[in-house]
């Protein structure tokens, strides 16, 4: 079915293309042909080129002024905001403070193992602040250790 429709829209498709493409255009009014109405451009007409000039806003008497300031500004301006703001960026302080903690951690690691002392204090927090649960209170709660 759906090749049958897919036959009549081609076939429909080439009848109308074809009766576009024998259509001629022909001029039925009575007024006799006349030449075109533009003028010839001189000279002078191509010497006064900025008539049409649209200022950047930096200048409103010099164009090539203008043009100029106005690349170099915007320059400027992206070349601050991409480089300075990559620069900025890259070497801005770590506000987490990881890389700190990280050095912080190596250099406590080191000053342990020249000394003795494991690793890590197995009495780091005072037992006799922690405040454990009652039996009682734990009941049948599972406890894996």
């Amino acid at each position: 079915m759906a090749g049958l429709l897919r036959f009549t829209a081609v076939r429909s498709l080439r009848r109308d293309l074809s009766a576009l493409c024998r259509q001629r255009n022909l001029n039925t009014s009575s007024r006799p042909p006349q030449a075109s109405q533009t003028p010839i451009k001189t000279a002078q007409d191509f010497e006064n080129q900025n008539q049409n000039w649209l200022s950047w806003g930096w200048s409103d008497e010099d164009k090539l002024l203008d043009r100029f300031l106005a690349h170099a500004t915007f320059f400027v301006c992206v070349s601050l905001v991409f480089c300075v703001g990559a620069f900025v960026t890259a070497y801005r302080p770590d506000p987490k403070l990881r890389e700190w903690a990280q050095r912080e951690a190596y250099l406590q690691l080191r000053y342990r193992e020249e000394h003795g002392l494991p690793p890590i204090d197995r009495n780091y927090v005072d037992p006799s602040k922690i405040i454990l649960p009652t039996d009682e209170e734990l009941g049948d709660t599972e406890i894996i250790i």
